[in-house]
Formats: structure tokens, sequence, C-alpha cells
């Protein structure tokens, strides 16, 4: 159905006659009728029936009129959507790791709760191969993804990713050990023996100890696999391994974090959209300010 018959279906049951149509939009009666007289072929039914001198609605004609709100302003809903000059309006499917969630992203929503209030984010934790997933088939606009610079991994090629920062890591041990000094190999040589802690979901940070560890000459057993860092802490704390944390980490007690350099292991952390859907307004207002709050300052890692 043409959605301008429609338009005019809606405001012949408003204003009740064929010719306040035609005076209201600007058409003579004849071509506001003919067009009706299309949209019941289209619907397959009448939808006006004579009333003395005039016509009014048959009951399908006043359904379809009540339908016609609905589509009517669905369709304008999706012109001011696809408008690059309109007000950013509509909900974003945010996906990613925990600490860009909760550092960059959580500061991002609340300012553009008081300045875009249509403009909606909807979060879903995941880790970077799960995010690429969900974009890969629309479950998510925009994944915040991370690599590390020891282990990169690029995008898809039908992702563009944005970088917004990157944080130091190190190699979190019992508060009570003798803390070697030195460069990386030093540190990972001084743990060989101890049963390692890593990611779960994602195999990033598995693959830094084991590049560090290749170098310090050792094959590291890994025992234990924790996403949650708070969990990853009371592992080390209670003795069950050594893990990989960031540098600036607020610590729990019982654990401390010896920093790795020559090579370091710097966590990078990126904004990632499908090819071609960041001009969508309300994504671009999304990334824009994650892009700049990201430039205030350094955050953590996951």
């Amino acid at each position: 159905m043409d959605p301008r018959r429609l338009d005019l279906l809606l405001q012949l049951s408003r204003l009740g006659s064929m010719r306040a149509v035609a005076e209201e939009r600007r058409l003579t009666t004849s071509t506001v009728s003919q067009q009706i007289s299309t949209l019941a072929r289209e619907a397959g039914t009448p939808l006006v029936e004579p009333d003395g001198r005039r016509v009014r609605l048959t009951p399908a004609g006043r359904r379809l009129a009540d339908h016609a709100v609905t589509i009517l302003a669905a369709i304008e809903v999706a012109r001011r959507d696809l408008d690059p000059g309109s007000e950013p309006a509509g909900t974003v499917r945010v996906g990613g790791f925990a600490t860009c969630i909760r550092r960059t992203l959580l500061p991002v929503v609340d300012r553009l709760d008081a300045t875009h209030p249509d403009t909606r984010v909807v979060v879903s934790e995941l880790e970077p191969g799960e995010a690429y997933a969900a974009l890969a088939v629309d479950d998510i606009d925009l994944a915040l993804v991370y690599d590390y610079d020891l282990a990169p991994a690029g995008p898809p090629d039908d992702v563009e990713a944005v970088h917004l920062w990157s944080a130091d890591w190190g190699l979190a041990v019992p508060e009570g050990d003798g803390l070697p000094s030195g460069d990386a190999t030093t540190v990972m040589a001084a743990y060989a023996g101890h049963g390692w802690i890593v990611n779960s979901r994602n195999t990033a940070d598995e693959s830094v100890v084991r590049i560090l560890a290749s170098r310090a000459g050792f094959t590291p057993q890994v025992r234990h696999r924790a996403d949650s860092l708070d969990l990853v802490e009371h592992l080390v704390a209670s003795g069950f391994g050594v893990g990989l944390v960031p540098v600036d980490r607020d610590l729990r007690p019982g654990v401390r974090v010896l920093p790795l350099r020559d090579p370091g292991a710097a966590l990078r952390a990126y904004a990632a959209t499908r090819r071609g859907r960041s001009a969508w307004s309300p994504l671009r207002l999304v990334l824009d300010h994650l892009v700049a709050g990201s430039e205030q300052g350094r955050v953590s890692g996951p």
C-alpha cells in the first residue's frame, strides 16, 4: 500500500469529507477520490461507502485508518533516523568487556541521558570473540573489544575499529612473595613453577602469558581459568596461582602486581562496528562520546 494513500485515508477519517481532505492536501477532490479507490483495490476491500451526499469509512476503512496512524508514524521515525541532520534517536545495542563498559561506556550513558534522552543504550557483557560474533549477525550495533600489543588480533574484514585507550598489565602474585627485579623475562622465570590463571572465554591473555613464558624458557602450567579480575585476585591471594592484571588496579589485600617491561604487556581497547553502519546518528553519537571520553584520561584494563 502506498503510504501517501494511507495518509489520505487517515485525513478522511479525521476531516470527514473528500473536499476537506483535498483542501488540506492541496489536491482536487477527484484526485483524492481516485487515490482512495486505488487504496481500496490494494487492500482488497471497500474502504468508503455513501452517506447521503457524502461518504463515510466502512468498518474496514476505519480499521485501516487506525493502522495508518502506526504505519505513518513508523515511516516518519525511519525517515528521521536516516536523516544525518536529524536529532539522534533510537536504541544502540552495545556488547563488550566489563571494564570498558563500566569505566568508558557508562559515563557516556549518563551524559546522553541528560543531553539526548531519545538515544538509549542496551548493554551486554561479552568477550571479544563473542562480541564480534554478535556484531556479525546484527545482535549488537557496537562492540567494545580488546587485544594485547604482544598478541595483536585485528578485527574481521567487514568490521572497522577505533582505538580507545591502552593500559599496562603486570603479574599479580601473593603479597608475601619476594619481589624479583629486572625485565619481564626475569619476573616470569621466577614463577615458572607456579600455576597460572588465564581467561576462560578469551585466549588473548593466555597468548601473552605463553609468549612471555617462552622468552623466559618455560611452558606455563595453566591451572585455573577466570574472566573476573576479582576472582583472579582471590585465587592469587589464596595461593592458587599467578596471573595478569592491570598495573594500576586497586588490589585486594594479599596481592601485589609486578610490572612487566622489556617487553611490557599493554591491553588495547577498541570500539568496533560493521563497515558502513557508524553513520547511523545514534551510533555515531555514542562513538563520538566514547572517543572523546577516552582521550581525557587513561583507563585500566578489563
